[in-house]
């Protein structure tokens, strides 16, 4: 699948190489029957970028969303306008959420 352009943003600034707080995320991440956009193992979280295709089934969302969580995972959603017009905003929101 290819990533969006907030995927690749948020990837190559943020979450690759461990420039998060020296945490590892993976990339598409197969979890039960979903693939999430990033993963991180050590913290337990799913991040999300929601774009249009989102908004299109919200019950889906919904639904995916309670099944992720019931595996002990916290699900951590931004916009693609949040990541494209406010990166450093979304590595702040994530700095806070771990301490």
């Amino acid at each position: 699948m290819n990533p969006t352009p907030a995927e690749k943003k948020i990837w190559f600034e943020v979450l690759r190489s461990r420039q998060f707080a020296a945490y590892k995320f993976l990339r598409q991440k197969p979890i039960n029957r979903f693939i999430v956009d990033f993963y991180c193992s050590s913290l337990h979280w799913v991040v999300e970028i929601d774009g249009d295709s989102h908004s299109e089934d919200p019950a889906y969302d919904i639904e995916r969303t309670q099944i992720l969580q019931s595996h002990g995972l916290t699900i951590i959603r931004y916009s693609n306008k949040d990541v494209m017009c406010n990166i450093s905003g979304v590595y702040d929101d994530l700095a806070k959420r771990i301490s």
